[in-house]
């Protein structure tokens, strides 16, 4: 049942379900999607447990399952969203989805749902990969790490959105793509800060550091990942707040 199907007097909840639905199908059935949400992912793990570059301290899966973990949520929540929202609106989809029942509020709250139930399907997948490499994540770290999911998902949608709701599309495309490159390789994100040129000082304040951070901290047994989850919420409010004065619903 597609979200614009619904009348006003359905229920708002229901109204925000539906759209959740209609903005997931279309994540998942995705072929550039999957395979920056899931393919690249496991081809990082697999490489970076084979290779012996960068110098880890073994067990090397201990601390690239988190990094990968970290950046499949980027890859949904990120430049999944980006490049989604900037056509959507290129094409008047965003326009005619906010003046139908699901109104704005509702498609937003839709697509934060959508990018969480697809994260947490990647975090499943890729996890059960890292767990018959080897991988064993510390207890109390799979209770706490959906938090700092939660938070990057938060971060990294409001980062989308500002790029899609300020850029034309196929520049949205461009950045996007390049901003996950550069993330994944020297933002902290798949390996700490000081494993890149020691540029852990500087990486560690951006939200790619911060999540990849509390991922590590987390499931290696570190602790409470407190000061990232603070980077992460600070980020989530600037970008939140960017978004809303910047976010344009028609090209």
């Amino acid at each position: 049942m597609a979200a614009e199907s619904l009348s006003p007097a359905e229920p708002r909840g229901r109204r925000v379900r539906a759209q959740a639905r209609f903005e997931a199908e279309i994540l998942v059935r995705n072929g550039e999607q999957i395979l920056v949400a899931l393919v690249l992912p496991v081809l990082a793990l697999l490489a970076l447990v084979a290779s012996p570059y960068p110098e880890l301290p073994a067990p090397r899966i201990a601390l690239v399952a988190p990094g990968v973990l970290a950046l499949a949520v980027v890859s949904t929540a990120f430049t999944g969203q980006a490049i989604q929202t900037g056509f959507d609106r290129r094409y008047g989809v965003l326009r005619l989805l906010a003046t139908s029942p699901v109104g704005t509020d509702g498609l937003l709250a839709g697509k934060a749902l959508a990018v969480a139930s697809v994260v947490i399907g990647q975090l499943i997948v890729l996890g059960t990969v890292a767990a018959v490499l080897g991988w064993r994540p510390d207890p109390l770290g799979l209770l706490v790490t959906p938090v700092s999911a939660a938070l990057g998902v938060w971060a990294f949608v409001a980062l989308a959105l500002l790029l899609a709701g300020v850029l034309r599309a196929e520049a949205v495309l461009a950045v996007a793509n390049l901003v996950w490159v550069l993330l994944a390789g020297a933002g902290g994100l798949l390996l700490p800060g000081d494993t890149v040129g020691g540029l852990d000082a500087v990486v560690r304040w951006l939200p790619s550091g911060a999540l990849g951070d509390a991922f590590r901290d987390g499931l290696t047994g570190a602790g409470i990942p407190l000061v990232p989850w603070l980077v992460l919420v600070a980020w989530g409010v600037v970008l939140s707040l960017a978004v809303v004065r910047t976010f344009r619903w028609r090209d």
